[in-house]
């Protein structure tokens, strides 16, 4: 096995080849299963994930600038995928939203993204693959626990 650049033991080299294999799993589904363009993937999954907000929480979420934010707000609102509302802690502010349609529309992705993983499951891997695959979910939840 290569050494990685930057990883100075066993650990920071299994680290590596992990982020680097996770990046490639996650590239490869969204670009073979995505149907949203990725911008309005990501607002639309923090919506959904982390409920209504300003978009200057949208912003600091992506790490993106205000106006930035403000028109990809605009472009999703204009295909009906969020809406504005009033934010009742603030009469000044709107909350953003999603609608129906864009949580359907987020739904499709996530289930291509799903089916995409478990037809190469079904199709190139064999039962101990399979087997030791299924540690792994618990494994990643294990290592991003606060």
């Amino acid at each position: 096995m290569n050494a990685i650049r930057g990883a100075e033991d066993p650990d920071q080299e299994l680290a590596e080849q992990l982020r680097q294999a996770i990046g490639r799993l996650v590239r490869a589904t969204r670009g073979r299963a995505d149907a949203l363009p990725r911008a309005r993937a990501e607002l639309l999954g923090q919506l959904d994930r982390d409920g209504p907000q300003t978009i200057a929480d949208l912003a600091a979420g992506r790490a993106v600038r205000h106006q930035a934010m403000s028109r990809a707000v605009k472009d999703v609102e204009a295909l009906g995928l969020v809406r504005r509302e009033a934010d009742p802690r603030d009469a000044r502010a709107q909350l953003i939203t999603i609608t129906a349609a864009g949580t359907a529309a987020i739904d499709r992705d996530r289930k291509a993204r799903r089916d995409l993983l478990a037809t190469a499951i079904r199709e190139r891997l064999d039962d101990a693959e399979r087997l030791a695959l299924q540690q792994v979910p618990r494994l990643l939840d294990k290592l991003t626990a606060p």
